[in-house]
């Protein structure tokens, strides 16, 4: 029975398990042979068998490197294949490489003698690459199989000995040794087998006919032909061939070549016509009739390739791919009606064209690099990979864009991306680097892979305020913890970096101030009520800090404006509210309206509209006769007095001012009305006030009002004494002429000129007055014109004058006050009175308080 015979593998460890009923089983397996070899610095080099066990022992990487265990661990070391499959695993904990799963040979190198996988192990921190092989040494774990267990030739009996047959060949997976090495034929008395060696280095068997067949003596001939492998123990395959004898068939078919020739590009369309064998055969009749089919041809060529049978035309089935197979050779046999047969070979040459796109495979990358490393800084590693071969698989990278990195070329097309220029997360927070790979092709083909790049914040920007100066304004009498602004600063870093905090900046030698400052949102806050007439106005730093390491920060200055409010009432300056006199202010029964009687001067704490002052009477013992000045405060007379007017006259004056809600106080005036200045003694109903000894700035000014208004009176009193001096020379060279009628009067006031002054103290019961003898005599109008006359004019002169020097007195001390602000004056003359001829006294502008 034809069969395929397994013989147990004599390996370095065998057991055999004898199982119930007589049936062996024998268990092969192979322990690894690993052959460590460095041809560079920094290669190494395994052997390794086939089909062993899932996490078998390859090699101890931390040993042949001489990297510690815990070194491995640390710098993460990995270990990646090549390609899409992953065949090996590293542990870092004991540094042993180790097989994912088990290695078949025959599956991951169908095509290739020597079956080499290709890894490299990375470490990190730094960035370390070393490049590793695994050759998978076969074994011999297949048999050789024939494509058909049965091979039926037909084979006219008139051929000749010495003639060949071709038989279809064993195929055998494993390679070297332990492929294929030999073809033997079951004893007969007719063939003999011959073996050859094919392009591809196979070998093939031929029945050579060594005896005259004859088909009456025996039609069929049955052969067993053994394909035996040259592994230990080996290997074999058989298949029965089954020799048909025919009737005559004196002519065989012949192919116009014996080798057909074909170049095709690999992208070649299906169906397309790649060649068209003919074998001509003389017969005639079925004899003479040739069919065509593919003999000792690969599985994989009979799926690329499709043979017409009739017409011997060949046509491409499938995908031609240059990276899987660079030829493909066929052998088509061809048969006439007869059962006689002739070979050819059609030989196909797949040419390479650029239809591989370049593979970008990332290798490492790094997620986040900080925006302060220095330039040449690695931030991934990746391999280009282009199936194609020649110019087609040679690649080049670039990245697009202007960006701030570069590539450079390592080794085994291994590409370095690194930083090319310093990196500011400010201005760029991350980027999205596109890595370009085009091969050298025609045309040009490419492939695109995109890394993201984030960069991390570094502290580096110091907070900014929106302002260098901040005004804000709270109004006085605030309460505690009041909110009257906030401050706000940014940061352009980010996370920690970008925190900020704000505190107040103390001053040494300085108290504590009045605000404080939320650390976390900046806000400003009243510690402690203000007063406006005490502070206005101040100003405080503030500083705002980062949460980075070192911290950055920066200052602002807040500026605070207070505001008034009207919290204050006016005080009365002139007259002392509280003050009581027995006579106040005196006012001629003859006063005309308008006569300016007293002024009320007051003050007002506040501020702007807060301190604008305004006067009204609010009672007075005549409503109709005294009138108050709206803005000025001065008390005059409404209208003329009467007889009818009480002697004491009363008045309280309001001072309001014109805030919100307006605030006011009163004084009180009291007037004692007088006929003429001729009574001795003027009774006061109500005392003044002592003076404030607390006042220091009041005694102040007293005294420099009290020394300039003797300064004036000394002044005057000299005009006057030189002048009636003068006067009295003259009047004793001419002698005076006075007429009768000088000395008469019908209305009882005195028939000269005097001048007289008041002087009294404000609070004194008695006020005195001080009679100066007469200047001259002032003649009236209508008299004789005589020596007189001219005394007469010089006499009104001098009265003129003493009244403008009165006025120019009246207009310096009222300047005086205004200069010095309005101050209460207790003491020193009040006035000073011209009495005319008529007994009334003209207005002295003096009788306003200063």
């Amino acid at each position: 029975m034809p069969g395929t015979t397994e013989d147990a593998p004599k390996g370095w460890f065998s057991w055999k398990v004898m199982a119930s009923g007589g049936i062996k089983r024998q268990v092969s397996l192979f322990i690894l042979c690993v052959c460590v070899c460095q041809t560079g610095s920094e290669t190494l080099r395994y052997t390794l068998a086939e089909e062993m066990e899932k996490d078998s022992f390859v090699a101890n990487v931390a040993k042949d490197l001489g990297v510690s265990l815990s070194q491995l661990a640390a710098r993460k070391a990995r270990v990646v294949s090549e390609g899409n499959e992953q065949y090996f695993r590293l542990n870092q904990n004991t540094g042993v490489l180790t097989v994912k799963e088990t290695l078949d040979r025959e599956e991951i190198c169908p095509q290739s003698d020597i079956c080499t996988l290709f890894f490299k192990i990375f470490f990190e921190n730094p960035l370390q690459l070393i490049r590793g092989e695994v050759e998978v040494l076969d074994v011999n774990d297949n048999s050789p199989v024939f494509p058909e267990k049965e091979m039926v030739l037909e084979i006219l009996e008139t051929i000749s000995p010495g003639s060949r047959f071709p038989l279809e060949s064993a195929r055998d997976k494993d390679v070297g040794s332990n492929g294929l090495q030999n073809y033997s034929l079951g004893p007969n008395s007719h063939f003999s087998l011959d073996l050859g060696i094919g392009k591809d280095r196979g070998k093939y068997a031929e029945l050579v006919l060594q005896r005259q067949l004859d088909r009456e003596d025996q039609p069929e001939v049955n052969l067993l032909l053994t394909a035996t492998d040259g592994g230990s123990p080996p290997r074999s395959g058989t298949a029965q061939v089954r020799i048909v004898v025919l009737d005559a068939n004196d002519n065989i078919p012949v192919f116009g070549r014996e080798v057909y020739e074909v170049r095709l590009a690999e992208n070649s369309p299906p169906e397309q016509l790649v060649v068209r064998v003919a074998a001509e055969d003389p017969d005639e009749g079925s004899n003479g009739k040739v069919r065509y089919a593919f003999t000792q041809t690969s599985e994989r060529s009979r799926q690329l390739f499709q043979l017409n049978a009739a017409t011997g035309e060949i046509w491409i089935s499938g995908n031609l791919d240059f990276e899987e197979a660079k030829s493909h050779e066929m052998v088509v046999r061809g048969t006439d009606g007869g059962g006689l047969s002739a070979h050819c070979k059609v030989h196909v040459e797949v040419l390479d064209v650029n239809d591989n796109v370049p593979e970008i495979a990332l290798t490492s990358i790094s997620a986040s690099i900080p925006e302060d490393a220095p330039p040449r800084t690695v931030v991934a590693l990746f391999r280009v990979r282009d199936r194609d071969s020649g110019d087609n698989g040679r690649t080049e990278c670039a990245i697009d864009g202007d960006l701030p990195f570069s590539l450079t070329p390592t080794f085994d097309n291994y590409y370095e991306l690194r930083t090319d220029a310093a990196l500011d997360r400010e201005r760029t927070a991350e980027y999205n680097i596109t890595i370009t790979a085009m091969d050298w092709g025609t045309p040009r083909l490419s492939s695109q892979e995109s890394i993201f790049v984030q960069i991390s914040d570094v502290n580096d920007n110091p907070p900014e305020f929106t302002q260098a100066v901040y005004t804000m304004s709270v109004k006085e009498n605030n309460g505690p913890m009041l909110r009257i602004g906030s401050v706000n600063a940014t940061d352009a870093d980010a996370g920690r970096n970008a925190r900020v905090s704000y505190a107040l900046v103390r001053e040494q030698g300085k108290e504590k101030p009045n605000v404080s400052v939320n650390s976390e949102n900046g806000e400003l806050y009243m510690l402690r009520p203000l007063d406006y007439e005490e502070v206005r106005a101040f100003q405080v730093a503030v500083r705002a800090v980062d949460g980075g390491s070192p911290p950055l920060s920066a200052e602002a200055v807040v500026r605070v404006e207070v505001r008034d409010e009207n919290d204050n009432a006016p005080v009365v300056l002139h007259p002392l509210p509280n003050s009581s006199a027995a006579a106040g202010e005196l006012v001629p029964r003859r006063a005309r309206a308008g006569y300016l009687v007293a002024k009320v001067v007051a003050v007002d704490a506040d501020s702007g509209q807060n301190a604008w002052l305004s006067y009204e009477l609010a009672k007075a013992t005549e409503p109709g006769l005294f009138r108050v000045g709206l803005h000025n405060g001065e008390v005059r007379t409404a209208r003329a007095v009467s007889e009818r007017d009480a002697a004491r006259q009363r008045l309280v004056v309001l001072v309001r001012d014109s805030g919100q809600p307006p605030r006011s106080s009163t004084v009180t005036l009291s007037l004692v009305l007088v006929e003429g200045f001729s009574e001795a003694h003027l009774r006061v109903s109500e005392e003044a006030p002592a003076a404030d000894p607390d006042t220091p700035l009041t005694l102040y000014l007293i005294i420099c009002l009290s020394s300039v208004s003797a300064l004036f009176l000394v002044t005057v009193m000299a005009i006057v004494v030189v002048k009636v001096r003068r006067a009295s020379g003259r009047e004793a060279e001419t002698g005076p002429a006075f007429p009768k009628i000088a000395g008469e009067g019908t209305s009882g006031s005195l028939p000269r000129s005097y001048v007289y002054d008041v002087c009294f103290a404000a609070g004194t019961v008695n006020s005195e007055f001080r009679f100066l003898r007469p200047l001259f005599p002032c003649f009236p109008a209508g008299l004789p014109p005589g020596p007189g006359d001219q005394r007469s004019s010089v006499c009104s002169q001098d009265v003129a004058n003493l009244g403008e020097e009165g006025d120019w007195a009246a207009q310096g001390r009222a300047s005086l006050s205004e200069d010095m602000g309005p101050r209460p004056v207790e003491a020193g003359c009040a006035a000073n009175k011209v009495i005319g001829a008529n007994g009334i006294p003209d207005q002295n502008p003096w009788l306003t308080h200063q």
